[in-house]
């Protein structure tokens, strides 16, 4: 019996090698290896979605003091996969993709629900109707995010200030009435209805105008006498978080909204009036 002739080239019997290139068409476009640095980033966004998801299983099992960690864990993923991503150069627009689609699911889907479990279902329809404005402004002020994101020309003022308080940040303070609820304070139906205004009241400030300040600005900068001092209040602030989790957290709420009016009045002297210069939000009826 005649055996298959093999072709030198590429060690496969000719037959097989005749047709290869008609394979490869029909398998469609080859694979390209991807090097690992570049996955890095989007596994822990990957992770981000996960602990968001999974502080809303937790909620529904009343487990609240893990739901609620899950959204925090989810809120420091979000912070860092960028960061990772800048370091390692591994910045792609699937990544930012990525990141968009689990911020809505960490910042405003999963702490809406918890939330709601937890307190807002007492006040029945109205806790549900604020909790669908908090999840439904956090895509607003994301969508928004966005579009600032992709302008080539941007404000002065853009790589200092937020428009709006980000959405992170509206998570861990939405979840305040939770905190409050973890340190033994009895949730009634009174409670529930001051609860739902202050969802409502979050969610106005998500998609307002207000000029928050962001910290990442390559103005902002540490004296050097004061880099060691700030080094051991953020130790401090780490161990009480770690001891005294919802004392701290009630504390650090509170803190950002008394720190939202002196931030906007900084944007005031420095920038001169309140008012985003047209385009500078990408809100309907702005100019492009």
């Amino acid at each position: 019996m005649d055996r298959p002739r093999i072709d030198k080239a590429v060690g496969v019997p000719a037959s097989d090698a005749d047709t290869s290139g008609t394979d490869d068409k029909a398998r469609g476009p080859r694979l390209r290896e991807i090097p690992l640095r570049l996955m890095i980033p989007n596994m822990i966004t990957v992770l981000a979605i996960c602990a968001g998801l999974s502080g809303i299983r937790l909620a529904f099992e009343n487990r609240f003091e893990l739901a609620v960690g899950m959204v925090l864990l989810a809120a420091f993923l979000d912070g860092i996969d960028g960061r990772v991503a800048r370091l390692l150069k591994a910045t792609s627009n699937f990544g930012g993709q990525m990141d968009s689609l689990a911020d809505i699911i960490n910042f405003g889907v999963a702490p809406a629900l918890v939330l709601y479990v937890f307190l807002l279902d007492q006040a029945r329809s109205i806790g549900w109707i604020a909790a669908l404005i908090y999840a439904i402004a956090t895509g607003l002020r994301l969508a928004r995010f966005n579009v600032m994101a992709e302008r080539q020309v941007k404000a002065s003022w853009q790589s200092e200030y937020f428009v709006g308080v980000p959405a992170p940040a509206g998570a861990i303070l939405v979840l305040l009435p939770v905190y409050i609820g973890l340190l033994g304070f009895a949730p009634d139906r009174v409670f529930a209805l001051i609860a739902s205004a202050y969802t409502v009241l979050i969610a106005f400030l998500l998609v307002s105008r207000l000029p928050v300040w962001s910290g990442k600005s390559e103005t902002s900068r540490v004296r050097r006498d004061l880099v060691l001092p700030v080094i051991l209040v953020v130790v401090l602030y780490v161990a009480t978080l770690m001891t005294y989790t919802w004392e701290t957290m009630v504390v650090t709420a509170l803190a950002y909204l008394i720190s939202l009016p002196f931030g906007a009045r900084a944007w005031q002297r420095k920038y001169g009036d309140w008012t985003v210069p047209q385009g500078g939000d990408g809100l309907p009826g702005d100019s492009e």
